[in-house]
Formats: C-alpha cells, structure tokens, sequence
C-alpha cells in the first residue's frame, strides 16, 4: 500500500531529510541599570554604592554565623535521626524550626537550609510549600516529582521521566528501591514545609498520614518551618495525626535579637560613616518593635536613608571617605564651585567661622576655594575622630549603666544611641537617676564596670590597628589612651580605699546637745550651723564621687555631644529628613488614593488633568475621576440616576435639554464600568434600602 492511501482521513508529514535543530541555550541577558551614565559616574553615587556594598557585606556574614549553629544542629538531626534504630518504629522523624515572624527572608532561609541538607548530608531533599498543595493529590505529586527531579540532577543523566498520572508513593517506592537497592547506606527523603501555618489543616494532616503509611519503606524526614509558637503544631494536628510523629524543636534567633546585633556589628560602628538622626532612628526602630518585627524592613528604610543622604549631592559623598588621605583629597578636588558653597552654607560651618580669632582666615574660608579645598581633608578626619569618640563614650555609658535597676538609659544601645544623638545625655534626668543608682554600688561592682570599660577602651584600639592594616583613616585614639590611663588610676584608688568614716566630735559640739536649758532659737541655731558643717565621708566614697565628676565632665560631656554642637560638617555624616522617610517608608494608602483620585495630575503630569482648583472638573479627567469627584458631593445615599446625569453632564459637552436628552449607551457603560470600580475599591455599596441608590462609605 502506498504510504499516503489509507482508510481513514489523515494529514502526512514528508521531512525530507530534515533533522531537529538542536536545542540552544539563551544567553541570560544581561540587567542593566535604569540611571544613566552621568549618575553612574557621579561622586556620590560610586561613593553610596561603595559604602552600600561594605555594610550588605558585614551583614551577609553576620546573618551567615548567626545561622550556622541551628544549621548545624539541623544537618546533623537529618543525619542521624534515621539511623538511630534499625527497624522502622512507626513514628516519623520531625523538626520544627521555631523562626519568628518576619525573618530577614524567611524563604530563602529555607531554601539555604535546603542546600546545605543536599551538600553536607546523604539526602534527597523537597522544598514543599503550600500554594502547590491545594489538595492531598497535588502535595503527593509535588513530592514525588521534586524527588526524581532531585535524583536526575544529582547524577547528572537523563533518568526515567514520570507520567503526571503516575506520580505516586508507589511509583515512589517502586523507583527508590530500583535506584538504591545495591547501596548499603540509603539516603533520607527530607521534605521542608518552610510554611507550615499556610497549609489546609485537612491536606496536611492526610499528607503525615499517607507519609507515615509509606515511612517502613521510604526513610521519610520531616522539617516544619514555624513562624509562631509551637502550640500552632499541636493546634493544627490532632492527637492521632501528632502521635505519628517525633518532634524535636529547634530555635532559631528572634527578630529583636537579630536586630540588635546588625545595629551593635555593623550600624551603630565607626566602621560604618553613615548616622540617622534621633527622629529617623526612633521612626525605624518604632516600624520594627509595633508594626511588622521586620528587619527586612529595617535594613530596606535604613538603605533608603543612605540612598537619599548622598542623592542630595556630591559633597556628602565625604562621608564614606575612609579610605587614605589622597583618595580623600583627590574626591575633595571633584567637588565643583556650588558644592563649595554648599559646604559653606551648612549650619555646622557658621560656628567654625565665629571661632576664627584671624580675620584674613576668616575671609579664605568665605571667598577662596582653593583654601577650603585644602582644609576639607582635615575636617572631614575631625569628624571621623568624632565618630569614633563618640561610639567609645557611648558604650562605656552602655557597660555603667546596663544593669542597674530599672535600667533608665535602657538596656540596649539602640536605646542609648536615641538620648546621646538627640540631646546632651549628661543632662537629661535619665542620667542623673542612673547615676545616683551608680553611686550606692558596691567595690566589687564598680571595680567590675571599670574593668569593663577598660576592655571597651582596648577594642576600640583594637579597631583603630586593623583600619591601619586595611590603609583606612587612622583614628586619633591619644583621647582614649588618657581615659584609659585615668580609669585605670581611679581603679587603684577605689581599690585601696577604706570603707570606714574617721568622726571628729569636739567637746563644744558634745555640750551643746546635751544641754537641757537651751532654747529653741539657740537649738535652731545650733542645728543650722551643724548642717554647714562638711560631712564627713569614707575614702571609698571620695573615690567613687570623684570617678562620677571625671565620666561626667570629662569623658561623656565632652565626647558625648549632641549633633547641635557636633563638630563642623557634621552634617554630611547624618541624616535628618525624617519626613522624606515616613512619606515613603510608612505607607498612607488613603491618603494617596484620594489624591490620584481627586487630582490625577499629580501622578500622571498630562496636560489634559491639570485642574485649577481641587473643586474643578474637566471632562479630560478619566471616567473614575469624575465619578469619585461628584461622589465626593453627595451624602449617605447617592441616586444612580441623578449621578449618572452629572457624569453624563461633565462627559458630554452636546448641546440640549440634559434632563430631556436619551443617554449615549457608550457614556453609560463608562459610568458602570466607574462605579464598579469605586465599589471594588470600597467607596460605596449596593443600599437594599433603595435598589436605585447606593451608600457612600467614606466621608
């Protein structure tokens, strides 16, 4: 028979010679910036982009050793758990990790879980969510299918591909032992929930089932990632779905936790130039503690910070200048005229001018640019030195004065950042309490805060000897080598200090409280001049009072200066617009959609929206506009048909009796289609009062 007779009706493919194409890989495209090359090549933003780069890196290796412990402990409980008895004892090995809400990145935490597992441990591993697990059926395929995909890519050849109706435990089963039979040690099939809380309660008990069932055969582990507490674990899985099963808890650092540490490691550093000012600093750690415990979210308003701090110009580009003197100066000769009288308009510049006793260097200063040029290094180290001071002071107030009862400065150096960066924490009545508490401390305590305070002294030479070795700025630290020599001083004397009070009692003061014919005025004279007499006081309180005076006058009211009396250009080093960051970091939905509802113009900048007046309307506004627009001029209850006519009014610019006038079909439609949008965005609401009406809900 010929090729192309046959007895049913057909199409016939002649290839005539032709072969497939091979298949080619795409290159990856490559993503390029949305600025242009003048931004790219501008002083402040090589310079954030370079400042940005070294703090994200500080934080990837903080976040990657705050992990590695429960990593750890995970690898080696997905090891062993399954080893542990030879036979099957109808129990599945589980772990729930305990992550708090709002991790950095509570996915991607998983997924490096994952990978570890898959590197560091003799296992088959599936990252198993819950949009992919409507059903038991789906979960059960997107097992099965995670592990033979699992199992091809690890032996890196073409492996036998499943039907989607074949996608079983049997199958499973079946394929397991055909690939690991000859192995004298089989691999672990780890599945990872990372959202357990977001599964069906009736999917995922089922699916425990099911695995349990399977579980002689198949060394199944499980691993739930918990965002809340583990009761959630006991709520959402009865008694005979949790006797199935062998939990072991694992903790993971809370969110407050991870916070402190990135602020103590890495923000509130020398190493990092970059400050926010009191209020920027108090709106991000207030988003944090009362809104979300994000500290995705933290790190994401504190970058936008840094971002909007250098894209107000070139000259706080300064701030990140840490490197040696010659890149710093090369980065002050980029700066053009304007930048310079930028810098002289700070606020911070006028008192340097004021305490200029040389009128001719007052008048370089003012006029010269050439001048102000070779000066600017010099300040700008000043201010690095203030920084570093500043930190140093900051945490020996934080070792004084952490323990003491109820804390009044705060336990957390964030807490103390907030009162040293906003006012003259000397005077505030924080300090003063804290003090008095200091006061009534023992020897041994205050030889301990002492000691302390030393060790703070000595990382701080510490970090100073290792910016030399990177050919950073090197810190002025001859402050901080006369506090330690000081503090080490008043260590001895309080150390070597008695306890006991010598009492002088004349023989004149005896009789004269022990006569019975006084007076009372001459009682009360005699009382009064008793009262100016100086007390008399121990040795270790002349030590300890004497301590106070020096921390007080000498280390933290000199060191711990508010920015109002900050060194000059501290300016270019904090960023103080906290509006700008609430406008953007803290939503106000409402807000923005009555305005691009009542003024489209200010989002869409067309030249058909503009309005004169709040109050006006133009028939170029969009259809949504205009309905939300004359809404806004109705009560309660709203009549369709009087408000279609208005609509149809401003829309319609014909000619004619509007009341006598037929309703164009197509302005219509656009009202129906406006006010379907206006009830999906919850303006109004069908009345079943009044079926021609609907209620306003807004006011």
């Amino acid at each position: 028979m010929d090729s192309t007779i046959s007895v049913s009706k057909g199409v016939f493919v002649f290839k005539n010679g032709a072969t497939k194409a091979p298949k080619t890989r795409r290159k990856a495209q490559k993503c390029h910036s949305l600025l242009d090359k003048d931004t790219n090549d501008s002083l402040w933003y090589r310079n954030y982009h370079q400042l940005w780069s070294k703090i994200s890196e500080q934080l990837v290796k903080l976040q990657t050793s705050s992990y590695e412990k429960i990593l750890d402990d995970l690898l080696a409980f997905v090891e062993n758990c399954r080893q542990q008895t030879l036979e099957y004892d109808g129990i599945l090995p589980t772990a729930a990790l305990l992550t708090g809400i709002n991790q950095i990145d509570h996915l991607s935490q998983f997924q490096t879980l994952a990978e570890n597992i898959r590197n560091n441990t003799y296992s088959l591993v599936v990252l198993l969510q819950s949009r992919d697990c409507p059903s038991i059926k789906a979960a059960v395929e997107a097992i099965v299918s995670g592990f033979v995909e699992e199992q091809r890519l690890a032996e890196d050849s073409e492996s036998k591909q499943f039907r989607r109706n074949q996608l079983n435990f049997s199958v499973l089963q079946a394929w397991y032992h055909e690939k690991h039979e000859h192995l004298d040690k089989k691999p672990n099939l780890t599945v990872i929930m990372p959202d357990f809380e977001v599964f069906a309660p009736d999917v995922l008990q089922d699916l425990i089932l099911v695995l349990n069932s399977y579980a002689a055969e198949l060394p199944f582990v499980l691993i739930f990632g918990v965002a809340t507490s583990v009761t959630t674990v006991h709520s959402v899985l009865p008694y005979h779905v949790s006797s199935k099963i062998k939990l072991s808890i694992f903790q993971s650092e809370p969110s407050i936790v991870n916070l402190n540490k990135i602020l103590n490691n890495v923000i509130l550093t020398p190493s990092c130039p970059f400050h926010l000012s009191g209020k920027i600093f108090k709106l991000l750690v207030d988003i944090f503690l009362f809104y979300d415990f994000s500290v995705k979210g933290f790190i994401e308003g504190f970058k936008y910070a840094v971002m909007e701090h250098f894209f107000q110009g070139n000259i706080y580009a300064l701030c990140s200048m840490t490197n040696d003197r010659d890149e710093l100066e090369e980065a002050v000769e980029q700066l053009s005229s304007a930048d310079l009288e930028s810098i002289r308009q700070l606020m911070s510049f006028r008192p340097l001018i004021e305490s200029l006793d040389n009128p001719q260097e007052v008048i370089d200063f003012l006029t010269k640019d050439d001048y102000l040029r070779r000066m600017l290094p010099c300040m700008i180290i000043d201010v690095h030195n203030f920084w570093f001071t500043f930190h140093c002071a900051m945490e020996m107030l934080q070792v004084l004065t952490v323990d003491l009862p109820k804390t009044p400065l705060g336990k957390q150096l964030r807490e103390l950042y907030g009162f040293c960066i906003s006012t003259d924490v000397t005077q505030t009545d924080e300090y003063r309490e804290s003090i008095q508490l200091v006061q009534f401390t023992s020897k041994e305590e205050i030889l301990q805060k002492i000691i302390k305070m030393l060790e703070v002294i000595s990382k701080y030479f510490e970090l100073n000897d290792e910016a030399s070795i990177r050919g950073e700025v090197i810190f002025e630290v001859e402050p901080l080598e006369k506090i330690n020599n000081d503090l080490e001083a008043f260590a001895t004397k309080i150390a070597q200090a008695g306890m006991n009070v010598e009492v002088e009692n004349t023989s004149e003061t005896k009789t004269t409280f022990t006569s019975q014919n006084m007076g009372r005025q001459e009682l009360k004279e005699k009382l009064l001049n008793a009262a100016r007499q100086p007390k008399m006081e121990s040795a270790f309180t002349k030590a300890i009072n004497s301590l106070i005076s020096y921390i007080t006058n000498d280390i933290f009211r000199q060191y711990l200066r508010p920015l109002s009396r900050g060194p000059p250009l501290i300016e270019l080093f904090v960023f103080n617009d906290a509006a700008s960051v609430r406008r953007h970091i803290v939503g106000v939905p409402r807000a923005a959609l009555h305005t691009a509802l009542n003024n489209p113009h200010y989002y869409l900048q067309c030249e058909c929206c503009e309005l004169d007046g709040d109050s006006n309307l133009v028939s170029t506004l969009p259809d949504l506009s205009v309905a939300y627009k004359l809404h806004l001029e109705c009560g309660r209850m709203i009549n369709l048909f009087d408000w279609l006519q208005a609509f149809r009014t401003v829309i319609d610019d014909g000619d004619g009796d509007d009341n006598e006038r037929q309703v164009d079909p197509k302005i219509q439609a656009r009202f129906t289609r406006a006010v379907a949008e206006l009830q999906f965005l919850g303006f109004i609401k069908t009345s079943k009062k009044k079926t021609d009406h609907v209620t306003r809900l807004t006011w």
